[in-house]
């Protein structure tokens, strides 16, 4: 992919110049991780009690439930990283590339941790949405997914790979 070349450049490159987040926080630190996943969190979130919500509200079997909450979770994650990197002059192909590198095992790794918590709390996915146990069970399953994330996206970070691509276009 063309894209993919060019981008270990610009990372190679961001990584001579800097060699700390611009909070201070070194490449691969926790607290890196942590603002990392909170940015994933916030846009599985929404894609999650989005597609959940309309899925239950329509009646929707758990398949097809799941599966809009995960393209909706993979479409607010992605937007919420390109609408930056948008900003910053970046064109619309290249800001889809770094959204793609910077989000997706993220993303990844919390909807797999989600929905297997979810699918596994008893009753929740036949839950209505007046039901304590639909909510209860989505906030605890995100709730895990940002703990079992943490690691994945530090780990990332550290290689200079997941949401460390999307650092050079920070303002």
């Amino acid at each position: 992919m063309n894209g993919t070349a060019s981008h270990g450049t610009q990372r190679h490159a961001h990584g001579q110049h800097h060699s700390s987040h611009p909070d201070g926080a070194p490449h691969g630190s926790w607290r890196m991780a942590v603002s990392a996943t909170l940015h994933c969190l916030t846009g599985c979130a929404i894609g999650e009690v989005l597609g959940m919500v309309l899925a239950t509200w329509w009646g929707w079997s758990n398949g097809p439930s799941i599966a809009l909450a995960v393209v909706l979770a993979f479409l607010f994650g992605y937007s919420l990283t390109m609408a930056p990197v948008l900003r910053s002059g970046v064109p619309l192909r290249r800001a889809i590339a770094v959204a793609l590198a910077a989000d997706t095992v993220s993303i990844a790794t919390m909807e797999v941790v989600d929905n297997a918590i979810v699918l596994g709390v008893p009753g929740a996915m036949e839950a209505t949405l007046l039901d304590a146990l639909f909510w209860g069970s989505l906030a605890v399953s995100l709730a895990i997914a940002f703990v079992v994330t943490v690691p994945v996206n530090r780990a990332l970070i550290a290689r200079g790979k997941g949401h460390a691509v999307v650092h050079e276009y920070h303002s």
